[in-house]
């Protein structure tokens, strides 16, 4: 068998595995990344990014070649529902002040090419299939090549940026969450050749009953529109597909006089039985960035960002201490750690709005006031784009205000009212409740994973 040496080899080359590629390369490290894929290669994902997102780009050195695939700069964010629309800037965020939607497959080209640029060792069509223990650490992985012959590579950190299907994770013993949360919406989405170049610089959703869509303009003079109904509407026949994509748009108003113009490309895709989860995402030798440790619901369009952020913070905290075990086995705890943190919040707060229901009362009241109060507005907008936690996104006293608001709106429906008002104190004391623990126990323990645990991936 052919083996070789490098610092660090990373399975996976899209979001999470080109993040941290760069950023080891950047500090000097001999780096091996290994794709199944061939790029360019597409693959399932909302592909949104906020300013935060762009500005994690532009801190890898990738953002130049991704302006160059041609997405427009989203300027605007707007959000419908119960009648009222939000419409506001985005405020800049390290000097960026826009969205973008790249697709994948032109996305995930330009970060393997910036891997490489920075002289990370990218190799496509490469399939792991074992991980090598010594001394009950990970000390490397197996792989079949394009030919069928296998190969290792050896080296002091395996990282798994191989997705919520991660072969690293399932052969550490990784690939069970300790914390988890079935979405109560499925995903279709679909492509349209843009015809409203005046709605080409907005990033719109519109919430419509229990219906959530959105209109998010990319390359190639597309827009993506992606519609979340709840769970008990969706059909996984891919038959039903692009009927119920099509009956969910006329069922929403404002997002079908959007699209009225606008001509269906491809394929309806879609995504049913969707689980946000933290799986344990470091351990002796391994560390799991990405969806291979951590997923939300595409609701909120968190996974790219979260995936180009965390892989080089692990790559930064990893690579002074690649030589040192114990140095580096605790760099990856505090990296696991503090990527919990930062993220336990946004997590709970996309789990609320992937409950696949309709607006409640306290959601409409906000958007009654935010239509009128543009500083409310870039509140709410702070929230998806990572610079405000969900807690603090209202000013202090009205969240009180908003509910008695909610309740004398919904006065011909007064039980109701005070039902989804109660149900809102509970889920925000459990929320609370929840961070309060994690906090005070950390991380839960490893789950035994017997040195020599290997074999081939599902």
């Amino acid at each position: 068998m052919r083996s070789e040496t490098a610092d660090v080899v990373i399975v996976g080359s899209r979001c999470a595995g080109a993040a941290a590629a760069i950023e080891f390369a950047r500090r000097g490290r001999r780096v091996i990344v290994l794709d199944s894929a061939r790029f360019p290669s597409d693959t399932l994902s909302t592909h949104l990014l906020w300013p935060t997102g762009v500005a994690e780009l532009r801190a890898l050195g990738a953002l130049p070649r991704v302006l160059e695939i041609g997405a427009p700069q989203l300027n605007t964010a707007l959000a419908g529902g119960s009648g009222y629309t939000v419409r506001t800037p985005f405020a800049a965020v390290y000097d960026i002040d826009y969205a973008l939607c790249v697709r994948r497959i032109g996305l995930d080209a330009a970060l393997v090419a910036t891997a490489r640029a920075r002289g990370a060792d990218v190799r496509e069509g490469m399939l792991v299939t074992e991980l090598v223990f010594e001394a009950g650490r990970v000390a490397g992985v197996r792989y079949r090549d394009r030919t069928g012959a296998t190969a290792e590579v050896l080296a002091p950190l395996v990282v798994g940026a191989d997705g919520r299907r991660s072969t690293v994770a399932r052969l550490v013993g990784a690939d069970i969450p300790y914390r988890s949360a079935a979405s109560g919406r499925a995903c279709y989405f679909g492509y349209w050749a843009d015809a409203e170049q005046a709605w080409r610089s907005t990033a719109a959703q519109w919430r419509t009953g229990e219906l959530l869509g959105t209109a998010f303009p990319c390359d190639d003079g597309l827009v993506l529109c992606l519609i979340q109904p709840p769970v008990e509407r969706a059909d996984r026949s891919p038959r039903a597909a692009a009927r119920l994509y099509r009956e969910f748009i006329a069922e929403m108003p404002e997002l079908a006089a959007r699209l009225r113009d606008c001509t269906p490309v491809g394929r309806v895709r879609t995504a049913v039985g969707l689980t946000s989860y933290f799986r344990r995402s470091s351990g002796p030798g391994w560390a799991l960035p990405g969806d291979a440790g951590h997923f939300k619901d595409p609701v909120t369009a968190q996974g790219i960002r979260d995936a180009l952020r965390y892989g080089r913070l692990l790559a930064a905290a990893a690579a002074p201490v690649l030589d040192n075990p114990d140095r580096l086995d605790r760099a990856l705890r505090d990296w696991e750690y503090r990527r919990e943190h930062d993220c336990l919040p946004m997590y709970q707060w996309t789990n609320r709005l992937a409950r696949g229901e309709a607006m409640t009362p306290l959601e409409a009241e906000l958007y009654r006031t935010a239509a009128n109060d543009p500083d409310l507005a870039a509140r709410v907008l702070e929230v998806m784009t990572r610079v405000r936690s969900p807690e603090r996104m209202l000013p202090p006293g009205l969240s009180a205000t908003l509910a008695v608001r909610a309740a004398w709106h919904g006065r011909g429906e007064p039980i109701t009212v005070a039902d989804t008002l109660f149900r809102e104190v509970r889920a925000t004391a459990s929320e609370r409740y929840e961070r309060w623990t994690a906090r005070r126990h950390g991380l839960p323990p490893l789950s035994p994973s017997p040195p020599g645990n290997a074999g081939a991936p599902e």
